[in-house]
């Protein structure tokens, strides 16, 4: 495993040879997943009918070495309302993928697109409960962004190290009552708050990259 005390330059290297190789995909996928899963449901689906999104998953030079911006998502929004999540949205008609990632961090967050290197992209994941695939672009900036937050969809940023995010003791679980039933689920635990879900399963494959010779098992 690459040292998660490396710059983010030489991470930058690393994940661009990385990204060229065969992605880990839907095992690593599923191991940040809510158990038991929804009957027939997998990460890798892309119905015909589904929307389309990009997330922006960036690294960047914080407080504590490399890190990855999160958003903590206005309680008043429709959609995903007060979970932490990748900036990101809709793909808009005859755009990119990386477009809309880079557009949507730039509305959300203030990362200015110019100052952004894109190096690949991440296995796609499908959202049922909103009906999107998603996909998530890895990217760096070699300076910290000047970050302006969309005051109406983000509550607050949420800084989360690499060495954090690849720390196993970050990761915990947790139960929940969903449809009637009870849902447990693994997290990752940045700044005191529970980062699951689709956004967990992005940053479990994006863990998963720095794997060589070992397995990254998530134990309840």
């Amino acid at each position: 495993m690459i040292p998660a005390s490396r710059s983010v330059p030489d991470l930058a290297d690393f994940l661009t040879r990385r990204l060229r190789a065969p992605l880990p995909g839907v095992e690593a996928q599923r191991r940040f997943a809510p158990r038991p899963m929804a009957d027939g449901w997998s990460p890798d689906w892309r119905p015909d009918t589904a929307r389309h999104a990009a997330v922006l998953l960036l690294l960047y030079p914080g407080t504590h070495g490399p890190a990855v911006p999160l958003t903590l998502r206005r309680a008043t929004l429709s959609s995903h309302p007060g979970q932490i999540s990748l900036p990101g949205g809709a793909i808009d008609p005859g755009e990119s993928v990386e477009a809309a990632a880079l557009r949507e961090a730039d509305e959300e967050i203030g990362v200015d697109p110019s100052t952004v290197q894109v190096l690949g992209r991440l296995s796609t994941v499908w959202v049922a409960v909103s009906r999107f695939v998603i996909t998530p672009v890895v990217a760096v900036a070699s300076e910290p962004p000047a970050f302006r937050l969309h005051a109406d969809e983000v509550e607050t940023l949420i800084e989360g190290p690499v060495s954090h995010l690849l720390d196993r003791s970050t990761i915990a679980w947790s139960r929940r009552r969903h449809g009637g039933l009870w849902v447990d689920y693994p997290y990752f635990a940045i700044d005191n708050r529970i980062v699951w879900g689709a956004t967990a399963m992005v940053l479990g494959e994006f863990v998963a990259l720095f794997e060589e010779s070992e397995k990254y098992e998530v134990r309840s």
